[in-house]
């Protein structure tokens, strides 16, 4: 049977493990590698790695550290940050990444993805939108949150769908860092538009946030980042994650 995926995201900015708030005030909280290996021995079922800078700052994925993440890590493993060429796509799957991830790249040039599906296969290539709530609705966001691209994300949504994306993550920026729960209206209005696969980043601040997603939605990620290196009302800096009865219960009861 199909399950959903609960995914913790890392996001890396001079080589050191951050997290964010609204996409801005990164906090250190400790060395990506080690934060791989733990993760590994609690077993989750994918990981996302974005590197914040590389797209603000113009600059090529670094491979090193993309080669060593790879290396290290023991599930599926998902990179973003800096990729603009189907050929940077190419290379990073060659390092034993699984999927590739691109954002900024995606909508300047929504072609890219046609091309890279094309290269490397469409489960490899994921989008995503970063969207903020403005007057007009949802609108996708770049360079961090600080491009307005003026485009909204249900219309983008579909055409990456269509140009071969084969997974689009969905990223809140206002719920960033919050803890308070997922924005399910975004949700909503995305899974309406797509078939492909979904996941869910931005706001989850406890298991019942998870829980409230896979409720509505079942198959589909649900991906977090304060969630999983947070501990406490004093953001303790703690890496976690469900042990697999806590995950097979959480689920059992989304679904009851």
């Amino acid at each position: 049977m199909l399950r959903p995926r609960i995914i913790p995201c890392l996001l890396v900015q001079d080589g050191g493990l951050v997290k964010t708030v609204n996409f801005g005030q990164p906090k250190y909280v400790g060395d990506p590698i080690n934060a791989v290996r733990i993760f590994n021995e609690k077993e989750v079922d994918e990981l996302i790695v974005v590197d914040i800078d590389a797209t603000a700052k113009g600059r090529e994925p670094d491979y090193t550290m993309i080669a060593n993440l790879a290396a290290e890590c023991r599930m599926p493993l998902c990179y973003g940050g800096g990729v603009t060429r189907a050929d940077q796509i190419e290379r990073i799957v060659s390092l034993g990444v699984e999927k590739v991830a691109v954002s900024a790249a995606a909508v300047a040039d929504p072609h890219l993805i046609a091309k890279a599906s094309a290269q490397v296969g469409s489960q490899s290539v994921v989008v995503v939108l970063d969207v903020k709530k403005t007057r007009r609705g949802y609108e996708v966001h770049t360079h961090n949150g600080r491009k307005a691209t003026g485009r909204l994300v249900t219309d983008l949504a579909r055409e990456v769908e269509a140009l071969g994306a084969g997974e689009i993550v969905i990223n809140s920026i206002d719920q960033d860092g919050l803890m308070k729960g997922y924005d399910l209206e975004l949700a909503r209005a995305v899974r309406a538009v797509i078939t492909r696969p979904m996941t869910v980043l931005g706001g989850a601040g406890k298991l019942d946030d998870v829980a409230a997603l896979v409720r509505e939605f079942d198959i589909v990620g649900a991906a977090a980042g304060s969630l999983f290196v947070f501990k406490g009302v004093y953001r303790a800096v703690l890496i976690n994650y469900p042990n697999r009865a806590a995950k097979d219960a959480l689920v059992a009861q989304a679904r009851a």
